[in-house]
C-alpha cells in the first residue's frame, strides 16, 4: 500500500466520523437516545433488534455505524505504524485518535448505561454532553492532522512559537469552550422547547428557571465573541506566518464562521429544527477543522517568523533592558485618554448618575487594557513604516527595546485580562464590544486598509466609535438607539481630528507609502473633505434633541461648541497651512471631550 492511498484513506475516515457524529447528533435531537432501553452493547437486549420502533432503528443505526467508524480508525493506526518511519507525525496523531475513539464509545456508553438520555434534564447529562463534544473535537482533530501530515504537511515546530502559539491556543480553547456551549444549549432546546425567540429570551432571565433554559441566551454572545477572536487569530497569524496554506486557511475560516453566525441566527428563529441543528453542528466541526489546520500551517517546521525577522532585513529580537516606562509607551496612552474618556463618560448617560464605583473602575481598567493591547499590535505590525516617520520613531518596537514577540504576548495578555475583566465585572455584551473594537483596529484598519486606500481613516475609524458602547452597555446590558448616536458621533468626528493630523505629518505618510488623503489626492480635497465631515457631526450631535433624550444644557453647550468646530474647519479651508490644522487638530480633541460632558450633565441634571 502506497501513503499517497493512505493519504485517500485518511481523509475519507475523516468524512466518515463527521457523518458518523452528525448522525449522533441526530439521535439526541430526536429523543432517540432510549432507543434501545438502558442495554450496551445490545439493543433492548438483543444484538439485532427484532420489530424495532422508529426511535429504536435511529439508536442501532448509530451504534452500527459508530462500529464500523471504530475498526476504520483502528485499521488507520495501524497502517500509519506499518506505513511510516518511526518519529513520523502521522503515527502519533493516528494513535492518538484511535485513544480518542475509545474513549468517545465509552461516553456514548455511559450516555446510555446511566439513564442520561430522552427527557433527563440532570446536571450530570449537561457535563456528559460536554465531554462527548469535547471529545469528538479532539477526535476530529486527530484525524485530520493524520490525514494533513500524510499529505506531506510539515511537521510541527511547538517551541520558541512565542504570541503566535500563544493565539493559536486560546482560538483552540475558545472554540472548544464555544462547542460545549453550543452542546448545552441543543439540550436545552431539545428538553425545554420554546414558541419563539422573545419566549427564550424572557425564560432565559427568568429567576427560578432551570439552568439549561438560563444557560441558552449566553451561547449566541460567546459565539459572537469567539467569532471575532477567531478570524481576528486566523488573520494575525497569516500575516506573521505567510504562505499560501495560512492565508487560504484564514480566508476560508473568515467565510465560514460568518455563514455559521448567520445559521445560528437563522436557528433561533426557527426555534432550533432538527435539520438546522445538524447543519450548525456540521458548520462547527468545520470551522473547528480549518483552525486545527491553520494552526499546522503556521507552526510547521520551516515556516517564516516575521516577528523575528526570519526572511527579512530587520531583525525584531529585542535588544533588552525594557522597563515598564516601554511598556506603558505599548499602549499609547495619549491615544488612549480620549477613547477611555468618552467610555468613562457613556456609562454617567447611561445611567444618569454614578454608575457605580466597581463598575466604573472595571470599565476603566479593562477598557484601557483592551485599547493598549490593539494599540501594541498596531506597533509590531506597522515597525517597518515607524521606524521612517520622525513622530513614531522611538516607539519601543522601533527602537528594539521590546522586542516584536514579546510585544504581542503583552498585547494578547492584555487582551485576555482585558475580556474576562469586562465580562466578570460588567457583562459578555460589553467583554465583546470591547473585542470588536481591537479586532476592527487591528484587523480592518491596519492590517487591510492603512496602506491601500485614503478611505483607511474613514472606515477604519470606527474602531475609536466602539467604546462609547462598550460604557453604555457595561451600565444597561443592551444597545439603545442613544448608543448607536453616540457611536455615530464620533465615527463622523473621526476624519475631522485625523485629517488635520494628517495635514500636519503628511511628508512621513509620503515617505513611507501610506495613503492618506493630503498624500493621495491633495491638500484641497482634504481641507474640503474635513469641513464636510465637520457640517455632518454638528447635524448628528443635534440628534439626541430631536429624540428628547437631551434637553436645553446640552443644546446650548452643542451650539457653541459646534460653531467653533466648523469655524475652525472653515479656517483651515480658506488658509490650509500647518498652524490652521494644529488649531483645529487640537480643539477637536476638545470638542468631542466637552460634547461627553455636556451630554452627561444634561443626563444628570
Amino acid at each position: 500500500m502506497s501513503q499517497a492511498w493512505f493519504s485517500r484513506y485518511a481523509w475519507g475516515v475523516l468524512v466518515w466520523n463527521i457523518l458518523v457524529a452528525l448522525w449522533g447528533a441526530y439521535v439526541r435531537a430526536t429523543g432517540s437516545g432510549a432507543g434501545c432501553g438502558s442495554h450496551w452493547p445490545t439493543c433492548n437486549g438483543e444484538i439485532i433488534p427484532r420489530s424495532p420502533q422508529v426511535e429504536t432503528l435511529i439508536e442501532f443505526t448509530h451504534r452500527a455505524t459508530s462500529g464500523l467508524a471504530f475498526l476504520s480508525v483502528l485499521f488507520l493506526a495501524l497502517l500509519a505504524f506499518r506505513l511510516f518511519s518511526k518519529g513520523h507525525p502521522a503515527r502519533l496523531s493516528s494513535g492518538v485518535a484511535f485513544l480518542f475513539m475509545i474513549t468517545e464509545s465509552l461516553v456514548g456508553a455511559s450516555l446510555v448505561l446511566f439513564g442520561w438520555t430522552a427527557h433527563n434534564v440532570s446536571a450530570a447529562r449537561a457535563v456528559v454532553q460536554m465531554v462527548h463534544l469535547a471529545n469528538t473535537y479532539f477526535l476530529l482533530a486527530s484525524l485530520v492532522l493524520t490525514a494533513w501530515w500524510a499529505s506531506g504537511g510539515a511537521p510541527l515546530r511547538l517551541r520558541g512559537q512565542g504570541a503566535v502559539g500563544a493565539a493559536l491556543l486560546l482560538g483552540l480553547l475558545a472554540l472548544l469552550f464555544l462547542g460545549m456551549s453550543g452542546a448545552v444549549t441543543a439540550l436545552g432546546d431539545l428538553l425545554f422547547p420554546v414558541r419563539n425567540t422573545l419566549e427564550a429570551l424572557e425564560r432565559s432571565l427568568t429567576p427560578g428557571e432551570h439552568f439549561l433554559v438560563r444557560l441558552r441566551v449566553l451561547h449566541p454572545l460567546i459565539a459572537v465573541s469567539v467569532g471575532l477572536y477567531v478570524v481576528f487569530a486566523g488573520y494575525l497569524v497569516a500575516h506573521l506566518r505567510p504562505s499560501s496554506h495560512t492565508r487560504r486557511f484564514a480566508h476560508a475560516l473568515a467565510y465560514l464562521y460568518g455563514v455559521q453566525l448567520l445559521v445560528g441566527l437563522v436557528n433561533v428563529w426557527l426555534k432550533a429544527p432538527v435539520w438546522m441543528q445538524i447543519l450548525h453542528l456540521l458548520l462547527a466541526y468545520a470551522v473547528w477543522l480549518l483552525f486545527i489546520l491553520l494552526s499546522a500551517a503556521a507552526l510547521a517546521q520551516g515556516a517564516r517568523r516575521v516577528e523575528l525577522g526570519e526572511g527579512t532585513e530587520a531583525a525584531h529580537r529585542g535588544t533588552g533592558g525594557a522597563t515598564w516606562k516601554d511598556y506603558l509607551a505599548l499602549t499609547k496612552p495619549r491615544v488612549i485618554s480620549l477613547l477611555l474618556f468618552t467610555t468613562l463618560l457613556a456609562m454617567l448617560i447611561a445611567a444618569k448618575g454614578w454608575p457605580g464605583t466597581g463598575l466604573f473602575l472595571v470599565v476603566a481598567l479593562g477598557g484601557y487594557m483592551m485599547a493598549g493591547a490593539a494599540n501594541a499590535i498596531n506597533m509590531v505590525v506597522d515597525r517597518d513604516i515607524d521606524a521612517r516617520m520622525r513622530r513614531t520613531a522611538k516607539r519601543p518596537t522601533v527602537t528594539q527595546r521590546i522586542s516584536s514577540r514579546d510585544a504581542l504576548l503583552f498585547a494578547f495578555g492584555l487582551a485576555l485580562l482585558a475580556f474576562l475583566l469586562l465580562w466578570w465585572g460588567a457583562n459578555l455584551l460589553s467583554a465583546t464590544l470591547a473585542l470588536m473594537g481591537l479586532i476592527w483596529y487591528v484587523l480592518v484598519y491596519t492590517l487591510y486598509l492603512k496602506r491601500r486606500t485614503w478611505q483607511n481613516i474613514v472606515i477604519g475609524g470606527a474602531a475609536g466609535a466602539f467604546p462609547p458602547l462598550v460604557g453604555w452597555t457595561a451600565v444597561t446590558g443592551e444597545l439603545s438607539l442613544f448608543a448607536w448616536y453616540l457611536f455615530a458621533l464620533i465615527f463622523f468626528w473621526t476624519p475631522v481630528h485625523f485629517w488635520a493630523l494628517a495635514l500636519m505629518i503628511q511628508d512621513d505618510y509620503r515617505a513611507v507609502g501610506v495613503p492618506m488623503l493630503p498624500v493621495v489626492l491633495g491638500e484641497r480635497v482634504t481641507v474640503m473633505q474635513i469641513a464636510l465631515y465637520a457640517v455632518l457631526t454638528a447635524l448628528i450631535s443635534l440628534m439626541p434633541l430631536l429624540l428628547g433624550e437631551l434637553g436645553l444644557v446640552y443644546f446650548f453647550f452643542s451650539l457653541t461648541l459646534n460653531a467653533l468646530l466648523i469655524l475652525k474647519s472653515l479656517a483651515l479651508y480658506r488658509q490650509p497651512e500647518r498652524r490652521t490644522a494644529v488649531s483645529l487638530y487640537k480643539y477637536s480633541m476638545l470638542y468631542l471631550a466637552l460634547l461627553f460632558v455636556a451630554m452627561a450633565v444634561d443626563r444628570v441634571l
